[in-house]
């Protein structure tokens, strides 16, 4: 009898203990995963560093970091890789979003002009019409303020979402649009073609220093500050999985990088992808944290070219934290 009573004691025991021990499943959204700007969503993936966590950790792809925002939004997402400036879109419409590590410097973007146009900067945008990947989404926010400082307002021209990767390229190659921002390896392929001429070049920090005052950190992982409150163990994890893949980054060359990324993974050309990873990679951080002069940088673009911050007294000490980040060097 004693041998039963433990018996089922254990059981219940075990049952009780299951959903603590499986734990919950964490969903982390990526705006575009095959977009070089996100490459370390992916090789975090690859390299079995968020496995190492032993969290259950799905990562997913939408067209955009404005649908990866609706979902995180929704509860369908606990985290979202996008750019920062969302955290500074959302504290002004009254939510509290935290980013835990920045992966970049600079936003990795590129401004095009289809040589199908007579675009040869961006004061010629009057009357054009200009694709984004979404609307609200931050090439929206960029193109936006580079115009303006062109003199060109965003009503003098027509905006439309169009993508990333191959609905891009399709836009443009067939005149849909005719110029607009996207990221690597679309970017290269389009002006290696001869189907494009580059405008303005947020790809290197010397360039967006020249062009936006100062470096504008862009990609990272942002949470629902209330969600990464209540699970700050589960944050560290994952945060120290990304530092990790951030130094692995640093320390390896662009062809030793995609060695370790799946052979789908380049649009069909590894070449050309390596080609961008080995000019571009600078803009990735080394360590992780949020450049100090980045959040006045971002946060003056969106005061010219978001509606929803601009007169709205924003508190940037909210809109990212570096303890995550320093918890894990």
């Amino acid at each position: 009898m004693t041998k039963i009573l433990q018996a089922v004691c254990t059981v219940v025991l075990l049952l009780f203990l299951l959903p603590a021990m499986a734990g919950e499943k964490i969903t982390i959204m990526v705006g575009g995963l095959n977009k070089q700007i996100y490459l370390p969503a992916k090789l975090a993936e690859q390299l079995g560093y968020l496995k190492e966590t032993g969290l259950d950790i799905e990562v997913l792809s939408v067209p955009s970091g404005i649908n990866a925002e609706t979902e995180m939004l929704s509860g369908s997402a606990q985290g979202v890789v996008g750019f920062y400036d969302h955290t500074i879109d959302l504290q002004a419409r009254g939510k509290s979003v935290t980013s835990v590590v920045q992966f970049s410097l600079v936003p990795g973007e590129v401004l095009l002009a289809g040589t199908h146009t007579n675009i040869k900067s961006p004061a010629d945008f009057k009357s054009k019409i200009i694709g984004v990947t979404g609307l609200g989404s931050s090439t929206n926010f960029l193109t936006q303020y580079i115009s303006l400082m062109s003199n060109v307002r965003s009503s003098d021209y027509r905006t439309i979402p169009v993508g990333a990767g191959a609905t891009f390229v399709t836009a443009m190659t067939e005149g849909k649009i005719d110029a607009g921002m996207t990221s690597e390896p679309t970017a290269t392929k389009l002006v290696s073609e001869g189907a494009a001429i580059v405008l303005a070049d947020l790809r290197t920090v010397q360039s967006t220093k020249q062009l936006l005052g100062g470096t504008y950190p862009s990609a990272c992982l942002y949470m629902s500050t209330d969600w990464q409150n209540h699970h700050k163990a589960e944050v560290q994890k994952i945060v120290l999985a990304f530092v990790k893949t951030l130094k692995f980054i640093h320390n390896h060359t662009a062809e030793e990088i995609a060695n370790r990324l799946p052979a789908d993974y380049f649009a069909s050309n590894r070449a050309l992808y390596v080609k961008a990873l080995a000019s571009g990679k600078e803009m990735f951080t080394a360590d992780g944290l949020m450049p100090p002069d980045g959040p006045e940088t971002v946060l003056k673009v969106m005061n010219s070219s978001n509606k929803a911050v601009i007169g709205q007294k924003i508190n940037l000490a909210n809109t990212y934290t570096s303890d995550y980040v320093k918890n894990a060097q």
